[in-house]
């Protein structure tokens, strides 16, 4: 699953840990841009990443009409392509049928979907939707700037927004009808993001307080904090919830898991890398990790549910784009799209886009098949 292909701008751009600032939205807002840099996620800012490969060609099949504007992010709807941009939000079917289309002004339009439920809205703006592949759910206008979103496994969504006076953000759950059923008004830390637990039954809200990183813990069916976990003097970048019910936690420096016991583990050190990127998918996560000083050289490593390394691979190329799904992960790079399994072996090996070469972001579907996009295009390749 992509958590969107976030396309769009080519620059390399150099990520640092963010600085405490005196606006709740800023800083949240900067954070949230931070991670977005290093995934590509949520924004219009591509993935910065590496691999290597060689082999034949792609060519374009099936090419999607969207309306929506200018920036313009995607994200797989179980089979099905959506697009948010400045003018609003539309969803095509996989064979380029219109199922749902709603205009509305987005500055800065960010996406996240998984199955057959997503969420749009503009980071920083206070507009969103909540939709289906062919309803919208639920139309939002909130007080307070919208800082993230996230949408679960069953399609419950967790919107992160600014506040003011005493709180410092307030985290809203809805669910798979679009109905908010939950609200946490946070009274310390900043908020800047916010995961759903498989069952629906908890939250997990990732914030920023002044000695480092907070994960606080919340039962649907009660009022009060159920648990928190601090990481003092560290950036958590984000989370994912696992079927188990822990929680793995991306760090700049390492992979943890945080166990309903409260305890931290460690998956994956970096091992004297940095973090280049990841991706997340249902079953497993993607890390980029780079060498210091040494170009794009470095290692693409995955790691399952299960808290084991699936695969892992040198690489020394840069990429524009990676989207992980159960069949496949396509990773765009500058010079042509390859393909792997989630144990990292090799479906197709850099193959030259040719009439796509101007694509930003690639984007798997749940049907398995594997989209180009661009600000001015979006097309299924064959390979």
């Amino acid at each position: 699953m992509l958590v969107g292909v976030k396309s769009n701008d080519k620059k390399k751009l150099k990520r640092r840990l963010i600085r405490f600032a005196g606006s709740i939205l800023s800083l949240a807002v900067l954070t949230y841009i931070a991670v977005s840099l290093i995934t590509g996620s949520h924004t219009g800012f591509t993935r910065i990443f590496g691999i290597f490969s060689s082999g034949g060609n792609v060519e374009l099949a099936d090419e999607y009409a969207f309306d929506v504007g200018r920036n313009r992010v995607f994200a797989d709807m179980d089979g099905s392509i959506a697009a948010a941009g400045t003018q609003g939000i539309q969803v095509l079917d996989g064979r380029g049928s219109e199922q749902l289309r709603d205009p509305f002004r987005m500055a800065t339009p960010v996406i996240d979907a998984r199955g057959g439920h997503a969420i749009a809205f503009d980071l920083g703006g206070t507009s969103a939707r909540i939709f289906n592949k062919t309803e919208i759910l639920a139309s939002l206008e909130t007080e307070g700037a919208i800082v993230s979103a996230s949408v679960n496994r069953n399609g419950w969504v967790a919107v992160c927004t600014q506040a003011s006076g005493a709180h410092r953000g307030v985290v809203t759950a809805y669910n798979n009808k679009g109905e908010a059923v939950y609200v946490v008004r946070l009274a310390t830390g900043y908020v800047l993001s916010s995961v759903l637990s498989p069952d629906n039954r908890a939250l997990a809200i990732l914030n920023m307080t002044e000695v480092g990183s907070r994960i606080t813990y919340y039962n649907l069916n009660s009022e009060i904090v159920d648990r928190a976990f601090d990481m003092p003097s560290k950036l958590i970048l984000d989370l994912q919830y696992l079927q188990s019910g822990e929680v793995f936690a991306i760090t700049t420096e390492s992979l943890i898991v945080v166990g309903k016991d409260n305890e931290s583990v460690e998956v994956l050190g970096y091992g004297g890398r940095r973090l280049g990127g990841y991706a997340q998918s249902d079953d497993y996560i993607v890390l980029y990790l780079l060498d210091y000083n040494v170009g794009h050289s470095g290692q693409l490593v995955t790691i399952g549910e299960n808290k084991s390394v699936r695969g892992a691979i040198m690489i020394d190329r840069e990429i524009l784009s990676m989207s992980s799904g159960s069949e496949a992960l396509a990773v765009l790079k500058s010079d042509g799209l390859a393909l792997y399994s989630s144990a990292l072996d090799e479906i197709l090996t850099d193959a030259p886009t040719g009439s796509a070469a101007g694509a930003t972001g690639v984007l798997v579907l749940g049907s398995g098949r594997t989209l180009l996009v661009s600000d001015h295009f979006a097309a299924a390749v064959n390979y």
